[in-house]
């Protein structure tokens, strides 16, 4: 049996995700770090809103969590702040995450909640027929957006950094192995943690914007991304029309739970030292 099976729901299988979607590679590659690290089925919980990605937890054998359009974090948080040793993941899609969950989004940044965020980026709102998201790029189509999209997309990265996750990646599933290497070390990270996975919708993104097939569009992905190493030592001709992946930000800041515990200590230590209960 291969070492990540175990940590599916086989009798879920097959899933549901369209032929060529990048997000069973995600979720694959997640998998394998959780049997990397030998996560703790019963001290794990994975979360997620509503979407195409948000199917995952549906697959994955861990304590499950399918919540609301746009709450994954909200729930996720009530999860980390009442049971602070579980490991908490949420899944979202770039829709899900940036649009109605922004709100919660920014707030569990701000905070540095220990919660690793996993954000699968297609572009479009997949489940829903392909309306234009936050992260639609700018002139690309969408069924909401025929003749073209007008609006600047998030820099999702940037978003997060400027929120204040302390640890920021992206990668696309093209790059498996990188995909692995962040997941990994967002996992671990202490606080919150944004792993930006680029992926592929042919049924919907690649189809109406005449891109391709989902090999044409991971191809697209190898193409276009550039290492963070890669690009210190390259001109902004070069990187012109490129985007960034690896490790993007890495910080070491207070963590949300810990410092709720330790002030929820020192005021019972205060009403001790006067003689309360």
């Amino acid at each position: 049996m291969s070492d990540n099976l175990q940590y599916f729901r086989q009798h879920k299988l097959p899933h549901i995700w369209c032929a060529g979607c990048g997000h069973g590679t995600v979720i694959n590659a997640f998998a394998t770090v959780a049997a990397k690290l030998g996560l703790d089925k019963n001290n794990t919980a994975i979360v997620s809103g509503i979407g195409c990605s948000s199917r995952a937890p549906g697959y994955l054998d861990f304590d499950t969590l399918h919540t609301a359009h746009g709450r994954a974090l909200a729930f996720a948080t009530g999860v980390k702040h009442a049971k602070p040793e579980m490991n908490v993941i949420v899944v979202m899609g770039d829709g899900d995450c940036a649009a109605i969950g922004g709100n919660h989004f920014i707030h569990a940044a701000r905070r540095n909640i220990d919660i690793t965020t996993i954000v699968m980026n297609n572009s479009i709102y997949g489940m829903t027929s392909g309306q234009f998201s936050p992260m639609t790029p700018k002139g690309m189509a969408g069924t909401t957006a025929p003749y073209g999209n007008v609006e600047r997309a998030f820099d999702f990265t940037k978003l997060s950094i400027g929120a204040g996750a302390t640890y920021v990646a992206k990668t696309t599933s093209y790059h498996i192995k990188m995909l692995q290497d962040l997941i990994e070390k967002a996992i671990l990270h202490k606080g919150f943690s944004v792993v930006e996975a680029i992926v592929q919708c042919p049924t919907y993104y690649g189809r109406r914007n005449k891109i391709g097939s989902a090999v044409d569009m991971l191809n697209h992905f190898k193409d276009r991304a550039v290492n963070v190493k890669a690009a210190e030592k390259m001109t902004p001709e070069q990187l012109a029309g490129k985007f960034l992946i690896g490790e993007l930000h890495y910080e070491d800041a207070p963590e949300f739970t810990a410092e709720y515990e330790k002030q929820v200590a020192e005021i019972q230590k205060s009403i001790k030292a006067k003689g309360g209960a």
